[in-house]
């Protein structure tokens, strides 16, 4: 836990410092090269102590925005949710524990889609709850075809 540290000074500079030091031109191209990686797993990766989720997400949010991108971004980090709380894929029974762990993911996806596609996040969790997806399922990244259907890109 960073305890505040990574509020500290100017943390953007210090993010892209840290990415640059692992050999990385961009945020995107660090995160990319690991796919479905929890947000949390890669501020741990970039500092341990001074860099939060939180800030790798805003982070790949304006990079993602500047190329256009931002439905591909919001797939992005619905993978890295479901992987975060489903690390076997989609259920093949939804008792409680496993709805509570689809929940868990959903709704934290939601919470981190920007406000532009927050009416397309809640027609896909509707599309998903309508017809999951197959048991197991595990996206491996943003251009998985199901995130794909769910979530089309459309931006310019």
């Amino acid at each position: 836990m960073t305890e505040g540290r990574s509020w500290q000074g100017n943390w953007r500079v210090r993010l892209y410092e840290r990415v640059r030091e692992r050999g990385y031109n961009s945020l995107t191209a660090f995160a990319e090269a690991r796919p479905a990686v929890s947000l949390n797993q890669l501020a741990e990766e970039l500092g341990k102590d001074d860099i939060a989720g939180v800030q790798v997400l805003s982070g790949l949010h304006a990079a993602a925005e500047q190329r256009k991108q931002v439905t591909r971004f919001v797939r992005d980090v619905l993978v890295r949710e479901l992987s975060e709380s489903l690390p076997q894929g989609w259920p093949d029974v939804m008792d409680d524990e496993a709805r509570f762990q689809v929940a868990k993911a959903l709704g934290c996806w939601s919470a981190d889609a920007p406000d532009t596609h927050e009416e397309r996040v809640r027609q896909a969790r509707a599309a998903l709850r309508v017809s999951p997806p197959p048991p197991g399922l595990r996206p491996l990244g943003p251009d998985d075809e199901l995130l794909r259907t769910l979530l089309p890109d459309e931006e310019a």
